[in-house]
């Protein structure tokens, strides 16, 4: 029975024994992982497409820039979506009394 000759090992015997074992289970996990891999791309072979094509591989989406919510008082051109960093004008603007509601475009 396994559990005797385990028992009649010694402590470099047994700590071989369990790397060896270590190494076993993840050569089986990476076979495991590789054969999914194969027959994926079999499939999409098989439809005609790649897996780049199923997963839009080295595709970034961009993120849309939000639009404008306010705008200089002093300077139309000058605007901010309301996120993030607030620009200095606006900063100045608050400052002075005028309110967000007013630069609202």
């Amino acid at each position: 029975m396994v559990i005797k000759a385990l028992n009649k090992m010694s402590l470099k015997e047994l700590k071989a024994q369990r790397a060896e074992v270590d190494a076993a289970i993840s050569n089986f996990e990476e076979r495991r992982i590789n054969d999914a891999k194969k027959a994926i791309e079999a499939v999409a072979k098989e439809h005609g497409v790649s897996i780049g094509d199923i997963y839009g591989a080295g595709k970034k989406r961009k993120k849309a820039k939000a639009a404008a919510k306010f705008a200089n008082p002093d300077n139309a051109s000058e605007t901010w979506s309301g996120r993030g960093r607030q620009p200095a004008w606006y900063k100045t603007a608050v400052s002075d009394g005028k309110s967000p509601e007013s630069m609202e475009i």
